[in-house]
């Protein structure tokens, strides 16, 4: 997977000093690495019974919204509190310094549908961890947590695993 990890911009000391920010935009907007990303997550889950696809705000939506054409079930996105029209669930969680809130469609997610999870990146695990319980709360099942980059030293993917959900990653920023 070296081939999409080289096309992964790093940005020193963003949003604050010390952290080394994952950019994927490089990523995305070059035609092969977009391509290979895609093809990397379809040749997963081709054969996986997926019903529909959760994108979490806003990089998920790009990713999501792709896989779910290619693998041809529908798209739920996951946003920040107060961005989508219709009636919500919402879940709290925390954050490293502070809370968040995520919402979802309370019709978004069928009683017993198989959701793949995606996202760009996974560190903390805080988002994910809100967004997979916020599927089963409209009774949902998570297939999978699927992310393009993990920062396994940040933990996230542990913490997913803990709380039994499956988490994949293309690749790794360990340390770096």
């Amino acid at each position: 997977m070296d081939h999409i990890k080289n096309k992964i911009r790093t940005v020193p000391h963003f949003p604050k000093q010390g952290i080394m920010f994952r950019d994927i935009t490089t990523l995305l907007q070059d035609s092969q690495g977009l391509k290979d990303v895609v093809t990397e997550f379809v040749k997963r889950y081709k054969d996986v019974k997926v019903d529909v696809v959760a994108g979490i705000e806003a990089r998920g939506f790009i990713l999501g919204g792709v896989l779910a054409h290619e693998l041809g079930v529908g798209f739920v996105p996951l946003r920040k509190k107060g961005k989508l029209p219709f009636k919500c669930e919402s879940i709290t969680y925390d954050l490293e310094y502070g809370t968040d809130t995520i919402e979802i469609h309370c019709d978004a997610i069928k009683q017993g549908e198989n959701v793949l999870l995606v996202d760009d990146l996974l560190a903390t695990g805080g988002t994910s961890l809100a967004a997979a319980k916020l599927i089963e709360k409209l009774g949902g099942k998570v297939v999978e947590c699927a992310f393009i980059v993990d920062l396994p030293e940040v933990g996230g993917k542990k913490k997913l695993i803990d709380a039994g959900y499956k988490a994949f990653c293309l690749v790794e920023f360990e340390g770096e």
